[in-house]
């Protein structure tokens, strides 16, 4: 596993000084060339919680993932760039205010940069194109004009203590995940990535996604449907066959299944 060739992946040709300019234009560089996607699911692809495969198939094979690969993978970059990073387990939000269960994402926290924390994601796909600064209430507008917060909140049933990312969509702030603060290791959300890759009841199971953000928007793909935002407006592309989809994920996204 050489660094060189994981910062060739990505097109990044900066300062690996750990720093928070690194960060932002590490995070930055990755959400713009290594997609979301959950096609080795839909393709008998077995998905392995280890960096060594984790950087083959991303890295080598010039392909994408879910959060616990992309997040996984990126936290070993930050590792050798000189960042000390944190693995944390999150819950998704759904309907009535409600989430799923825990490791059910993973997200990181990097330390001690400009004087406070870091919430970085590359797995969580239509989310902040920059870190986020870890504190409670505090505004944040990101490149692409979207605007972020953390709450921190006590769970009464839980009784944990969590940090909640939210979003800023239509002058109401919408749950995204919310987290503790407690470490893990990789191999501790080995369990729920089984659970996305074979359950039925799995969202990741139900169809095939690949998304990548744009330095103008996202395109994506969902199913047969090719999706491209530019500046905010969305537009829809039925595809008429395999062969087209096929097509499609390697020029637009530089995947080859």
């Amino acid at each position: 596993m050489d660094i060189r060739d994981y910062l060739q992946r990505i097109r990044y040709r900066g300062s690996l000084e750990p720093t928070l300019q690194t960060l932002r234009a590490l995070h930055e560089a990755h959400l713009l060339t290594v997609p979301f996607e959950n096609l080795s699911i839909h393709y008998g692809q077995p998905i392995i919680l280890q960096e060594a495969l984790l950087f083959n198939k991303i890295v080598r094979k010039h392909r994408g993932g879910f959060c616990y690969e992309l997040n996984g993978l990126f936290a070993w970059l930050l590792g050798q760039s000189g960042f000390q990073v944190t693995l944390l387990s999150a819950e998704v939000a759904g309907d009535a205010s409600n989430f799923s269960p825990e490791f059910d994402h993973l997200t990181l926290l990097v330390h001690r940069l400009s004087g406070t924390n870091w919430l970085a994601d590359v797995g969580f796909g239509d989310s902040f194109l920059h870190p986020l600064r870890f504190e409670a209430e505090v505004e944040q507008k990101g490149a692409d004009g979207k605007e972020y917060r953390l709450q921190r909140k006590y769970d009464e049933h839980t009784q944990r203590d969590y940090w909640i990312v939210q979003q800023l969509s239509d002058a109401t702030w919408q749950p995204q995940y919310r987290f503790t603060v407690q470490p893990h290791t990789l191999a501790d959300f080995t369990e729920r990535c089984i659970y996305q890759q074979t359950s039925p009841e799995s969202h990741f199971t139900r169809q095939r996604i690949c998304s990548l953000a744009t330095p103008t928007g996202r395109i994506s793909l969902s199913d047969l449907r090719l999706i491209t935002t530019i500046h905010g407006e969305r537009k829809e592309q039925v595809l008429t066959s395999e062969e087209e989809y096929i097509a499609v994920l390697a020029e637009q996204f530089g995947v080859v299944i």
